[in-house]
């Protein structure tokens, strides 16, 4: 099992402080659309305006709307790693349970708080290419490399299918959960954590 190429990459990547500083307000600006307007009206001009910067300047980063989301749903997955490693930092190292609980953690608190994740999620919601670049294979292999060496394992062909039928089955039950309730169904994500511990022990024990 290859590791999944990343997301479509911008045109042009920012080199200088202020072009990263645009960028950033360009996907800010996305994201809060989407949460407003949803996708299907979302328009690069109207990210242009709440941006604050000239029409020809999303254009220079994304040539349509398509491309945006995919670059945030790039930038959530970075953030979602980060988030990660920080809680990974300070937890004992080899305790997976632990570590898979700080995995569905932080995914669920960006499900709750991060402005347009409900839409774009990692990908989930709008297509980001062909099936074997589709975005649960990506966080896979993210965690994968992120998880091997804190569970003492290597990043091979069976942990990556490991993770991935642990991210397939997370990412469904999850969606199951905010489908009952606005803030995610704490019984079905309660099973979601218990499910997740008797598969992966299977493996990690």
């Amino acid at each position: 099992m290859k590791p999944v190429p990343q997301a479509t990459p911008l045109r042009k990547a920012p080199v200088q402080r202020r072009s990263a500083e645009r960028l950033t307000r360009i996907l800010d600006a996305c994201a809060d659309l989407l949460d407003e307007v949803g996708y299907d009206e979302l328009s690069t001009r109207a990210v242009a305006v709440r941006a604050g910067v000239p029409i020809g300047s999303v254009y220079r980063f994304f040539g349509n709307k398509r491309q945006m989301a995919d670059a945030l749903a790039q930038r959530n997955l970075e953030r979602y790693s980060e988030r990660v490693t920080e809680r990974l930092e300070e937890a004992p190292k080899g305790d997976w349970r632990t570590a898979m609980d700080a995995v569905l953690d932080e995914y669920l608190a960006m499900k709750r708080t991060a402005p347009g994740f409900s839409l774009v999620d990692f990908g989930n919601q709008i297509p980001v290419g062909a099936r074997d670049a589709e975005p649960n294979h990506r966080v896979a292999d993210r965690l994968t490399d992120l998880l091997a060496a804190y569970v003492g394992r290597a990043p091979d062909e069976a942990l990556r299918r490991t993770f991935l039928v642990a991210v397939e089955s997370a990412d469904a039950l999850v969606h199951l959960s905010f489908r009952m309730a606005p803030e995610g169904d704490e019984k079905i994500i309660a099973e979601t954590r218990e499910l997740l511990r008797a598969y992966l022990a299977r493996v990690l024990d």
